[in-house]
């Protein structure tokens, strides 16, 4: 198989690219990842993976593909953006073709690639919440985003903190969270980490690489989970979750006004009280942050029970099987 992958996400451009190499898949992106020195993200290791010179020398714009360039694949991988499947459709003409969600799907954007999967494009989805989109286009699979659990674990929680990871918190606003987070963990000793925040003073972690990251998982009491608009679940839950960190969420009640369609899947992956909690009510959410900082025990029962829901249902063996049996390698 050889793959074009067009990607609008770094972490999980590397996380899926990773696996696909695994999977003996030859590919090539046109994304945000695959190059970090040159792109300057440090989120991720670098790939190891020496890419096809004439391919690296006329990478093209991921709006407009020539003939030339897309004679080289046979399989088309795209990441959520409708565009580049709308602009570049009439190029690809005897390819498979896939649309890859990541929980970013409205129903205008489900209306739009009906027509297209009415013509032979296949559809990925990344959570079964996605069904309960308005216009929903189907699928051709589902196949979660993974981690790895031999990278995420061996939570410690010695440092009585809670912690949240999100990109410029402040900046995105609603969408993230940003006036929950804040007033659920207000008092406790917390961190927010990740870029673009610096306009949190204080309580600002800083921005860390992928080894720092795990790092601060595996020290810090509870994890606060919010999410970003419209998301089913986003990568940090499962990074935190596979950790065992326990984690205190937000229900789909607290910010239904911000998601505006019923795509949450938190109160489907939190069982309350047995593998993290979830609740509607702030009152609630600032007791069970208050319980996990005081009660260590309680903490590890609740952060393993969560570690193994992650792995049953992100896990990377799973998922590797999962793409392994739809791309029929």
């Amino acid at each position: 198989m050889k793959l074009l992958y067009f990607s609008c996400h770094s972490i999980l451009e590397y996380d899926e690219l990773k696996l696909f190499q695994e999977l003996g898949i030859d590919w090539y992106s046109l994304g945000a990842y695959t190059f970090p020195r040159a792109s300057g993200d440090t989120k991720r290791p670098i790939i190891d993976y020496t890419p096809n010179s004439w391919l690296t020398e006329h990478s093209p714009d991921r709006d407009h593909i020539p003939q030339e360039f897309m004679d080289h694949f046979d399989t088309v991988m795209i990441m959520h953006m409708p565009d580049w499947i709308e602009k570049n459709w009439h190029m690809f003409k005897n390819k498979r073709v896939i649309w890859r969600t990541i929980g970013q799907s409205v129903p205008l954007i489900e209306a739009r690639m009906l027509y297209y999967k009415e013509r032979g494009m296949e559809i990925v989805r990344y959570s079964p919440k996605e069904r309960n989109l308005a216009s929903y286009a189907g699928e051709s699979a589902l196949i979660r985003f993974y981690k790895d659990p031999e990278e995420y674990k061996n939570w410690n929680g010695e440092n009585p903190t809670v912690i949240n990871f999100t990109q410029s918190l402040r900046q995105r606003g609603t969408s993230c969270g940003y006036n929950l987070i804040m007033n659920a963990t207000e008092g406790f000793k917390r961190k927010i980490y990740g870029p673009e925040n610096g306009d949190l003073g204080k309580d600002w972690g800083g921005k860390v690489d992928s080894v720092e990251q795990m790092g601060i998982l595996r020290d810090n009491r509870v994890y606060f989970y919010h999410g970003t608009a419209p998301a089913s679940y986003v990568l940090s839950l499962i990074e935190a979750m596979m950790t065992g960190i326990p984690i205190v969420a937000v229900g789909s009640g607290l910010n239904k006004e911000v998601f505006g369609q019923d795509t949450n899947e938190i109160e489907d992956i939190i069982q309350n009280g047995i593998n993290g909690y979830v609740s509607n009510s702030m009152s609630e959410l600032r007791n069970y942050i208050k319980l996990l900082l005081n009660d260590k025990e309680l903490a590890k029962k609740i952060g393993e029970a969560g570690r193994r829901t992650a792995i049953s249902l992100f896990g990377k063996e799973r998922i590797k099987q999962e793409w392994k049996d739809f791309l029929k390698i």
